[in-house]
């Protein structure tokens, strides 16, 4: 399932676990330094459209460059299903990793490179 629609997904143990709503034919796959290492493919959702069903009290924060976004990954397998931070205009926004979603059909997804090295 890569169409837009309510999904479900979480990290590895199943220990943090999330419900959203959006579109998911789609993702970006940044370069920048902890993405091209992770392997994430980005989805980007308002914050409002995201809910922690299971685990939020269990996720780690770590930031670095900007300290502008939450990279939350469960402390037990270490995967980062989702990030939180603001869009330009100051909104609370949500980046799922769309590899975290349940059943997702991974060859459905449109990949777009981004350049986030140099932002």
């Amino acid at each position: 399932m890569a169409d837009a629609g309510r999904v479900e997904g979480g990290c590895h143990c199943g220990a943090v676990r999330f419900e959203a709503t959006g579109d998911f034919s789609s993702a970006i796959s940044c370069n920048c330094s902890i993405c091209q290492k992770r392997g994430h493919w980005l989805a980007f959702l308002p914050a409002s459209a995201f809910t922690v069903t299971a685990g939020e009290a269990l996720l780690t924060d770590y930031q670095f460059n900007q300290h502008v976004i939450h990279h939350l990954f469960c402390p037990r397998c270490g995967i980062e299903a989702f990030a939180r931070g603001k869009t330009p205009d100051g909104g609370d926004m949500v980046a799922v990793n769309v590899r975290c979603i349940d059943g997702i059909d991974l060859s459905a997804v449109t990949v777009h490179p981004y350049d986030g090295r140099s932002h």
